[in-house]
């Protein structure tokens, strides 16, 4: 009202407002409406020394920006803090050096746990009993890798914290970075992109990290696909994520989770004087081991070398020597009586072997006798020397009947003393009076 009343009056006088009255003017109709609005925390400033805490209140589709004196801040008893659903009475104020709006709180009062936060707490829940923030789960992190994973925005602040903390730290480490966007609806899955980017670079350690921000900044590290990659990751994770007092899901389930991106690249990198000092330490503790390791062997060798065996080395074979000696006078001393005895002992063998040879010889030459006169008993010389002869036919063979010949075949007859070579004239076959 007093706006139009302003401009009216700027019409009737045909007059342009400068922008201070412009301001002023508004200031008037703004102070003058009292609101009531509820709207869920995402940002609070209250810093010491401040008259004011100052912080922001959202909802789906706008955001704006409060202030409310101490007194009435202590008086409402609310703590604020990002995430809280509120509800609050005031009215909207210019700053007109600045020409920005406000809304002056006159009262605060919860009006519930913010929607992002809620949905997150949930997740966590439910993250939490299936065993994904268990301890027992993570993986060990050392303080020593050659070769780091960097998953950030590569124009962010973290990136150059993170660079410059292991450049001091640990110079000849070799870092991967997987530029990727850290905030917006999309970001979750470039960030997973990025974990496994550097998990087939063949990263030892992988750092996901990112700057502060307001809690709906940092949604995208409480993304459920990003927790449950995290957890899949087959190398360790270690996160630094926003400021101290901001932890994400993704935090929760990292294999360690760092204060701030720093804080995560001091995590997995030595001090390089540390190690050096570290390094230097162990180098003289192995020579004073390895110094006392040969004077003790020196020791034992010198003791060993000033034993008599080693001053005379006669004195290692001189017993062997003797009992050679020994055993080789007595060898010659029994060796005669040996081969006599041995001697005497093969004479008597050779005697009884003749004599057992030739009684086995008599029987089998009485054997041999006997079988012989059988022999010759049935020998067809035998019967030849009585008289009888044998006929053979040209071919060898006996002829035993008249009807194996012909006139004319010529046969050879065997007598007691020769062979008569006749032909065949006739053959006649016996009377039955012969």
């Amino acid at each position: 009202m007093l706006l139009s009343q302003a401009s009216s009056q700027g019409a009737a006088t045909s007059r342009p407002l400068s922008v201070s009255e412009a301001m002023q003017a508004a200031k008037r109709s703004l102070e003058s409406i009292t609101v009531k609005l509820i709207g869920e925390v995402s940002e609070v400033n209250a810093k010491a020394g401040y008259k004011a805490v100052y912080f922001t209140v959202k909802d789906a589709g706008a955001s704006l920006p409060c202030m409310i004196w101490l007194n009435r801040y202590h008086q409402s008893g609310v703590q604020l803090c990002v995430g809280q659903r509120v509800e609050l009475t005031g009215r909207f104020t210019l700053y007109a050096p600045k020409g920005r709006m406000n809304f002056d709180v006159f009262s605060i009062s919860l009006a519930g746990e913010g929607d992002l936060r809620r949905r997150v707490a949930e997740l966590a829940q439910r993250l939490e009993r299936e065993g994904l923030m268990a301890a027992s789960r993570k993986r060990p992190v050392g303080s020593l890798y050659e070769h780091i994973g960097l998953v950030t925005s590569p124009r962010g602040a973290a990136v150059h914290d993170v660079l410059r903390t292991i450049r001091r730290r640990f110079p000849v480490a070799r870092i991967s970075l997987a530029g990727v966007a850290v905030e917006g609806s999309r970001a979750p899955q470039g960030i997973v992109f990025g974990i496994d980017a550097c998990v087939r670079a063949g990263c030892e350690v992988i750092l996901v990290v990112r700057g502060g921000g307001s809690f709906e900044d940092l949604m995208p590290f409480n993304d459920e696909r990003l927790a449950r990659a995290i957890v899949a990751c087959p190398v360790p994770i270690v996160t630094g994520i926003g400021h101290e007092p901001d932890t994400s899901i993704a935090d929760m389930v990292a294999d360690v989770r760092s204060s701030t991106p720093t804080a995560a690249a001091e995590r997995v990198s030595p001090d390089s004087s540390t190690l050096l000092r570290e390094l230097d330490a162990r180098a003289a503790s192995m020579s004073a081991s390895q110094r006392l390791a040969i004077e003790r062997y020196e020791a034992r060798l010198e003791h060993i070398a000033s034993r008599p065996l080693f001053k005379d080395s006669h004195l290692l074979f001189s017993t062997d020597l003797l009992t050679l000696d020994l055993l080789h006078d007595r060898l010659s001393r029994a060796l005669p009586e040996c081969l006599a005895r041995d001697s005497l002992h093969l004479n008597d063998m050779q005697r009884r072997l003749c004599d057992r040879a030739k009684t086995s010889f008599e029987r089998f030459e009485h054997d041999l006798a006997l079988r012989a006169g059988r022999l010759h008993d049935l020998s067809p010389l035998a019967v030849l020397s009585r008289g009888y002869a044998i006929a053979k036919d040209e071919e060898g063979s006996v002829v035993r009947s008249i009807h194996a010949v012909h006139g004319g075949d010529r046969l050879d007859v065997a007598v007691s003393d020769g062979v008569i070579s006749c032909s065949v004239n006739c053959s006649s076959p016996h009377t039955q009076a012969e």
